[in-house]
């Protein structure tokens, strides 16, 4: 059975669409969804089947995850961290929302949730109403992957249509968001104790 395809104000998410959704997720469904860089393709971070099938989706093994974690807000991060001191806050407090994944090492909570020994892990506040909604009704984050060139979708598929065409097999539900942007976020890598910008993208570090 085909996914479902269902279009969502990019700017005024409307919640029966948002339930609709947060529904799928709860369900153990994958979906594509927009973010203020390119689309998304993720599910809910606790439901370890939907992971696994995020992963066979993305042809990731579980051992080499590298996926990043959707938050709403500050307060989730902490959830999921090893240590977040002062100086690091700010500067999330400062950047986000916005274009960027921030590389911490990741606490005890990350293993057990994904069983899967992970000393790191990527988190993203994205600046977009629909994935902020959703992670706020769901009430845990979405592992996410982006779609982008070094997965096995097109390189920067910005037309959702087009993303449905891909992946109406593979995904339970694609969210139609408008048009995608083609630049990935800013990677920042706090591991070492001082940020290090890994990647440049959208996101502007300073």
């Amino acid at each position: 059975m085909p996914a479902e395809f269902l279009a969502i104000h990019p700017v005024n998410p409307e919640p029966r669409k948002i339930a609709q959704v947060v529904e799928v997720l709860k369900k153990g469904g994958v979906i594509i969804y927009p973010t203020d860089t390119i689309y998304g393709i993720g599910c809910d971070l606790i439901n370890r089947r939907a992971v696994e099938r995020l992963c066979t989706i993305t042809q990731v093994k579980p051992q080499k995850l590298n996926l990043s974690f959707i938050c709403s807000d500050l307060s989730h991060i902490s959830e999921y961290v090893k240590r977040l001191d002062t100086p690091e806050f700010k500067i999330l407090k400062k950047l986000l929302p916005g274009a960027f994944t921030f590389i911490f090492e990741s606490n005890s909570n990350v293993p057990k949730i994904l069983n899967v020994n992970k000393k790191t892990v990527g988190i993203r506040i994205p600046d977009h109403p629909i994935p902020l909604a959703l992670v706020r009704q769901l009430n845990n984050p979405l592992i996410t992957s982006s779609i982008k060139d070094d997965d096995i979708i097109k390189e920067y598929t910005t037309d959702p249509e087009e993303i449905y065409e891909d992946f109406k097999h593979q995904v339970d539900l694609v969210i139609d968001g408008g048009p995608g942007g083609n630049i990935p976020s800013t990677i920042v890598d706090f591991t070492s104790g001082q940020p290090e910008v890994i990647r440049q993208g959208l996101g502007i570090f300073y």
